[in-house]
């Protein structure tokens, strides 16, 4: 038995024999029954587009206001930026910087570390730093909470409207794709990105053949764990 063949539960770390799955299976420890991994027929290049297509939203979400407030004649406009800023500004700093690394710093991070290493891996190479950026990707992903973000524009709109003409802006409607497309994320787990490199082992370094690509690329049939 190789090393690589291995996988160590997450949850109690019992060690277990890495073995091939066919339809929507699901591996589960033996001792806690967590899952370890589970096939699905997505592939590599799906998940860099729609880590791709996270980023243009999280730009277009952060450039433009995310409402207008016409109160008696006074027209008020502002961004996520501009709103923590003000928070800062009113003395609610521990509130500002919540606000922005849930909702700007955490996501931009976990966005660029998928980018950092599948954009190599989707073109047959091993980017450096790899176990790093996985376990990253992992450190930050439970505090990107821009769905609670998302909430919590909606309640104040909500509320504000009795009182105040409001006319959503760009970002409002960038931020609630942002929220479906980290929702599709989120089933990717990066741990797999560890198989992908155990199926092309051989050639990514130097750039993989393309049946080597084509085998790697069936290695992702790991590639996304539903949510129990």
């Amino acid at each position: 038995m190789q090393q690589h063949d291995l996988i160590a539960c997450p949850e109690c770390d019992t060690l277990h024999r890495r073995v091939a799955l066919r339809g929507q299976s699901v591996a589960r420890c033996r001792r806690c029954r967590a899952v370890l991994y589970q096939t699905t027929p997505r592939r590599l290049d799906r998940v860099l587009a729609l880590t791709v297509t996270a980023l243009i939203l999280l730009i277009i979400a952060n450039v433009f206001p995310i409402v207008e407030l016409q109160l008696q004649g006074v027209t008020t406009k502002t961004t996520l930026v501009g709103g923590v800023m003000r928070l800062w500004e009113d003395g609610r700093s521990l509130l500002a910087v919540i606000v922005l690394c849930s909702a700007l710093l955490f996501p931009a991070t976990e966005i660029a570390a998928l980018l950092y290493l599948l954009v190599p891996l989707s073109l047959g190479r091993r980017p450096g730093g790899f176990d790093g950026m996985v376990r990253a990707i992992q450190a930050v992903r439970p505090w990107g909470m821009i769905e609670v973000f998302m909430l919590g524009v909606v309640v104040t709109l909500v509320k504000l409207s009795s009182v105040a003409r409001l006319i959503p802006e760009p970002a409002v409607f960038a931020f609630a794709a942002l929220t479906l497309t980290f929702a599709m994320l989120t089933m990717f787990d990066p741990r797999s990105l560890w198989q992908y490199l155990d199926f092309g082992r051989a050639s990514l370094p130097d750039g993989p053949a393309p049946h080597a690509l084509r085998a790697a690329d069936d290695g992702m049939a790991r590639s996304l764990q539903t949510p129990q």
